[in-house]
């Protein structure tokens, strides 16, 4: 009489009833996979925007838009002895360190912005009509770059003679710097900007700001003196101010002092790391709304395969008592039920990657410093994926190791 076969140490194979079972388990594993690699691309993406230096320090600093009405402020020199009082009233604010007045503030700010082929460098030929893009500037005073942490790189920031009426002095951005003078130091070189604009001299190279978004380059950009000029005023400003103190504090002490000059304005006050935060909220959003969808359909893959391992448990529940009568251990029939699960788990898994490795180049729009094809990404998904799904085999068949063989002989 031949051996029982698991005694022969042959494999042993229950048999099968529910085919259909196990295929929609496994496209649940391929489909889980699919979403859980792309949910660690975009993951990965978001960390590594989180990380990108922006070229300010964001910590300790608040924000203030003010827009004057045109009715109470015609003209340009109402409009500076409003924001002249206003910065002194903030200067004098306990804890306050710097206070910086502009036009506009990075990063994703609007801002004025002039042709390069309209940038004119004194004793060199004017650019051909459509050279380069575009190229942003600001009004500034003095203290916007220690303000915003902005380093200068080059010469020095602006002063209060800068201010006097006929001192036309302008600060480049390191990108603008190097593509107007790739060969020489910019300090001291007459430029301008539009037909009819003043001749500026070069005093200062500031570092590179993002303002296009945090996954773009930095742009060319220039900077020039906020004067009491009126083609200066738009009808609003932003005040920076850097201080350590709680921003909720400093923040009513600023509409306080704002409400005492004009009670009548609209002002929005922000930190600067919510205006950062709010740079990455497309891709926070897209991680987090994978993600939800990712661990869902691992979910659903763990609570099937503990379905159908459990109703094959049960529909082979007199086998397996037979076997253990005739000497097979626990062991060795869990072992079997694992290595039946283990066939369409691995099938899943596998037609997950290789729908992961084509799906995942859809989201290459998406990704930052992230390649779309990202082998630690799929791999890493794919090891998550497999041992969620044998740890929902296993709770089941574990249960076998202690079935007794009588009851099981007896269970219809």
């Amino acid at each position: 009489m031949p051996a029982p076969e698991f005694l022969s140490g042959k494999e042993v194979r229950p048999t099968s009833h529910s085919p259909l079972r196990q295929f929609l388990v496994a496209s649940q594993i391929a489909v889980s996979l699919v979403l859980l690699t792309g949910a660690g691309l975009l993951l990965r993406s978001f960390w590594n925007l989180q990380s990108v230096p922006i070229g300010i320090q964001a910590q300790d600093i608040l924000t203030e838009r003010i827009s004057l009405g045109q009715s109470r402020y015609p003209n340009a020199p109402q409009q500076a002895e409003f924001f002249d009082h206003l910065q002194t009233r903030l200067r004098s604010l306990p804890g306050v360190t710097s206070v910086a007045l502009s036009d506009s503030i990075p990063p994703s700010g609007a801002m004025h912005s002039t042709v390069y082929a309209g940038i004119e460098v004194a004793g060199r030929p004017r650019f051909a009509e459509g050279t380069g893009g575009m190229v942003a500037w600001r009004a500034i005073t003095p203290g916007y770059f220690s303000t915003l942490g902005i380093p200068i790189l080059r010469g020095r920031t602006f002063d209060e003679e800068d201010h006097v009426p006929g001192q036309n002095s302008i600060i480049l951005s390191d990108f603008l710097a190097r593509e107007l003078f790739p060969n020489e130091n910019p300090l001291g070189k007459p430029m301008r900007f539009g037909l009819t604009g003043p001749w500026r001299i070069v005093v200062g190279v500031a570092a590179d700001v993002k303002n296009a978004g945090l996954d773009a380059q930095s742009d060319p950009e220039f900077y020039i003196q906020w004067k009491n000029e009126p083609a200066q005023y738009l009808g609003s400003a932003y005040l920076i101010l850097r201080t350590p103190l709680n921003p909720q504090t400093v923040e009513k002490w600023m509409h306080s002092e704002t409400a005492s000059l004009d009670p009548t304005l609209p002002v929005k006050i922000e930190t600067m790391s919510q205006r950062v935060w709010k740079l990455a909220a497309r891709p926070r959003f897209n991680a987090v709304l994978l993600s939800i969808f990712a661990t869902m359909g691992v979910l659903l893959a763990a609570i099937g395969i503990y379905g159908v391992v459990g109703f094959l448990v049960t529909r082979q529940t007199q086998e397996i008592g037979l076997r253990m009568a005739l000497g097979a251990t626990p062991g060795a029939i869990l072992k079997m039920i694992m290595a039946s699960v283990a066939r369409w788990t691995l099938a899943g898994t596998l037609s997950g990657l290789l729908g992961s490795w084509f799906a995942s180049q859809l989201l290459g729009s998406l990704l930052f410093q992230v390649p779309g094809r990202d082998p630690w990404s799929i791999g890493i998904a794919g090891l998550l994926v497999l041992v969620v799904a044998f740890l929902a085999a296993w709770i089941p068949a574990r249960r076998v190791m202690r079935v007794d063989p009588i009851v099981a002989l007896r269970y219809e």
